[in-house]
């Protein structure tokens, strides 16, 4: 009967994929790095069901070590100037340093921002990609929404988007109703259980973030003041609300449930990829360890750069101590001479991430928590023991203890001795392998796949004109009428007055008996 139910729904959004015309859509990332390969995955899907996509690209925020894919969608390319250029590589590199050594704290955020808002000065005055973009009349933009400089490019094109959240935690506020006593605030590390004193702090952090998204836009002040005229200057904060819909890399087998608006989609997952046989010389060396299996070792593109040569030692010590293999992301020219390869262990330059959390004889994917990681592993129901570098990460480890399907190590403070007994630990406790199964069966559970939602919602926007019929009113009110502030005051104010009136004609007849009292005594 399910089968039927999802057979059904499937040839729903094929018909309706067919009966519509193929729109014209801009996708754009302003961030680079995975955000890249998100935007690159979201404009296949989208032009693989008869969309003509275009896709914006800075490709100097490209990482080194992405594997090109043969792509079908157009590729529009901007460019600073040599010397430009070179200038924001080097303040580039510098933060990245800064963000691993120094974690995502509210300075480093913020400086972030302001490479961010500075490129974004440099891509407004590029008159000839705005008049090309211009004139292919785009139906739609899909917006990544790390960097709020794509709202500014909708905005300069006029042209209705919808938003794409590569990650659960998100400084920018679209509109999402946030219970603050259950719905944890951005970097504040908390999970959705909260006793008195942690909602107290939850609401400080809240209070705290809402002041760095203000510092955060701030940056782009001067962006906005130079390109856009003066009467038609756009409040920044304010665009993210105009999204058709908000899709969210993210699903419900790995987030908290929170309250929900119809237009906001979770598609996590659109990077999962058909699972392919390993190469054999991969195969070979897992079926030597037999039943211990082996172990997943992926820290991402920026972490595999800049790990410390102690970090690699304390890891590799630690990883001698295991009774599984490990199957390593590091790359030769970044392996400290001086330290030699654990028998155990096999570094690769690259390695076939899904094919090898497949495996059946998988223990254990050791992550930075980037959230296309979990979102696989979660898929193949493989517990995580996780090394947070820096931004989401931290925070997206924290909902992995929560849910019990791994643990979170903390960079400064990891050490062989115990790093080896957490992994262990989370090898040999059959909670986590049950946990991290049942996340799978929830994520799998879907009647339709993260692209086959993520299409079916584009064509849906396309065909409706828009999404004004999934958005609520409050939308378009001032944030103090959608909190009912004003009933508050009107309230209180009615009560203070009626409690005035009350008290002095309660004075007056007072007076008044004391008077008669007295004319009496007369």
């Amino acid at each position: 009967m399910a089968g039927h139910q999802i057979g059904i729904l499937v040839s729903l959004f094929l018909l309706e994929f067919l009966l519509l015309d193929a729109a014209k859509i801009l996708t754009v990332s302003t961030a680079g790095g995975s955000h890249y390969m998100l935007m690159n995955r979201v404009s296949q899907i989208l032009q693989e069901h008869g969309h003509n996509v275009t896709n914006l690209l800075h490709e100097k925020f490209l990482t080194p070590d992405f594997k090109e894919e043969k792509i079908s969608y157009q590729v529009i390319n901007w460019h600073l100037s040599e010397d430009k250029q070179k200038e924001i590589d080097n303040r580039r590199q510098l933060l990245i340093e800064e963000l691993v050594h120094n974690r995502f704290n509210s300075h480093t955020r913020v400086k972030v921002y302001e490479l961010l808002g500075n490129l974004c000065s440099h891509l407004l005055s590029r008159k000839d990609i705005l008049d090309s973009l211009r004139n292919k009349n785009f139906d739609l933009l899909f917006l990544d929404a790390s960097d709020p400089c794509v709202f500014l490019i909708a905005e300069k094109l006029g042209k209705q988007f919808v938003a794409f959240l590569p990650m659960v935690f998100a400084i920018i506020d679209y509109g999402l109703p946030r219970p603050l006593s259950y719905v944890q605030g951005f970097g504040s590390s908390l999970t959705d259980q909260m006793n008195f004193w942690v909602k107290v702090k939850n609401f400080l952090m809240f209070l705290d973030s809402t002041m760095k998204q203000r510092e955060i836009f701030s940056h782009y002040d001067g962006t906005i003041q130079e390109h856009f005229a003066e009467g038609s200057r756009p409040v920044l904060s304010d665009l993210p609300w105009k999204a058709e819909l908000w899709f969210v890399n993210s699903d419900f087998a790995f987030d908290f449930a929170h309250p929900m608006f119809p237009n906001m989609v979770y598609v996590g997952g659109l990077t999962d990829k058909p699972v392919r046989p390993i190469p054999q010389d991969l195969e070979d060396f897992i079926i030597k360890f037999g039943d211990s299996g082996f172990v997943l070792v992926a820290l991402g593109s920026i972490a595999t750069q800049h790990q410390t040569k102690e970090l690699i030692k304390e890891m590799n010590s630690a990883f001698a101590h295991l009774p599984q293999g490990v199957v390593w992301a590091c790359k030769d020219t970044h392996w400290p001479k001086d330290v030699s390869v654990a028998p155990n262990v096999k570094i690769m330059d690259w390695l076939p991430q899904t094919g090898l959390l497949a495996h059946a004889r998988i223990r254990l994917f050791v992550t930075h928590g980037g959230m296309n990681s979990i979102m696989e592993a979660i898929q193949h129901g493989v517990p995580m023991v996780g090394i947070p570098f820096l931004g989401d990460q931290a925070e997206n480890m924290v909902v992995v203890e929560a849910k019990k399907i791994g643990v979170s190590v903390q960079l400064e403070t990891l050490k062989a001795e115990t790093f080896a007994h957490t992994l262990k630990e989370v090898i040999e406790d059959k909670r986590y392998k049950s946990a991290a199964m049942a996340a799978r069966a929830i994520r799998r559970s879907h009647p339709l796949t993260p692209s086959q939602r993520l299409v079916g919602w584009i064509d849906h926007i396309l065909q409706t004109g828009g999404g004004a019929h999934l958005k609520p009113h409050g939308f378009q009110q001032p944030w103090h009428v959608q909190n009912l502030l004003d009933v508050l005051l009107f309230l209180l104010g009615l009560t203070l007055g009626t409690w005035w009136l009350l008290k002095t004609m309660l004075g007056l007849l007072l007076r008044s008996l004391g008077v008669a009292r007295k004319e009496k005594k007369a």
